[in-house]
């Protein structure tokens, strides 16, 4: 495989990564406030894991008081 499409992974590979279910995933694409993902085709998504590390950190908290939006 490409080196280079490496960084791209299916739902499944994307939801293992960030440690969710894969449903999780496709909860936040619809509901939103989930990693940003590539719809090169209808019907294909893909995660950059770039980006998804990106949404990981940005989630950091101190304490559970703070803010949840993001």
């Amino acid at each position: 495989m490409d080196e280079q499409m490496q960084q791209f992974l299916d739902t499944k590979e994307a939801a293992r990564h960030v440690r969710l279910s894969g449903a999780t995933l496709e909860r936040l694409r619809v509901k939103g406030g989930g990693p940003v993902y590539i719809n090169p085709i209808p019907g294909r998504v893909l995660y950059d894991v770039t980006d998804l590390d990106a949404w990981m950190w940005s989630r950091r908290r101190k304490s559970t008081s703070e803010s949840q939006a993001g």
